[in-house]
């Protein structure tokens, strides 16, 4: 079936489009409940990135100002980094492959045209928060890149992102995250004021 051509503004189709095919039919073959696991972890991949952040505040409660600052600065990041990403997407104009290829059925609805693939939105948030927890807890830290690796590979797998959009989130999201969350504690003298006031009870243990 041949599909509408669509003005490009970039065409991710002759860098690794034939992978994503392939990874696209052996997606279909997959047990239904693994199926179902990979369609729904977009959600719970966010929501567990969530949590994380969480519990990087609680630890740094019994830390110094810069390492709470950090933690309390992670969400922030994660949303600076989608801002970028998102900005990114509107230069890039990459269309989504499951609008441009001859690919089977989805695990996921294929968005509609305008809502652009490159970089991958949800690896980039992820990426971020993994990266901006490593300054805070090198083990929240790692649990978080864990989570950002399962996210890339499922945003490819439900058949909404090439190979490249995945890798260049990552790319992005964890610069971004990295970067910011060294930032953010220079923000350490305003949470020492704050222990000493009213929120006191929220940044200490």
């Amino acid at each position: 079936m041949n599909r509408p051509t669509v003005p490009l503004a970039f065409d991710g189709r002759p860098v690794d489009g034939g992978l994503y095919l392939r990874i696209d039919r052996w997606a279909e073959h997959l047990p239904a409940p693994l199926r179902d696991l990979v369609a729904l972890w977009s959600t719970v991949g966010l929501l567990l990135l969530a949590v994380l952040m969480l519990l990087g505040w609680w630890r740094a409660r019994t830390a110094d100002g810069a390492l709470m600052a950090r933690a309390l600065a992670v969400p922030l990041v994660v949303t600076l980094a989608f801002a970028a990403d998102t900005l990114l997407k509107s230069v890039l104009r990459e269309p989504r492959p499951c609008r441009v290829l001859d690919a089977g059925p989805t695990l996921e609805a294929c968005p509609g045209a305008g809502d652009w693939s490159l970089p991958s939105n949800h690896t980039v948030i992820v990426f971020a928060g993994a990266a901006a927890l490593w300054q805070v807890d090198r083990r929240l830290g790692s649990l978080g890149l864990l989570l950002a690796v399962a996210m890339g590979l499922t945003r490819v797998l439900v058949g909404v992102h090439y190979p490249h959009d995945v890798l260049l989130g990552a790319l992005v999201g964890a610069a971004a995250g990295h970067l910011l969350g060294l930032l953010s504690g220079r923000a350490a003298p305003l949470v020492d004021r704050a222990r000493a006031g009213g929120l006191r009870r929220w940044l200490t243990a």
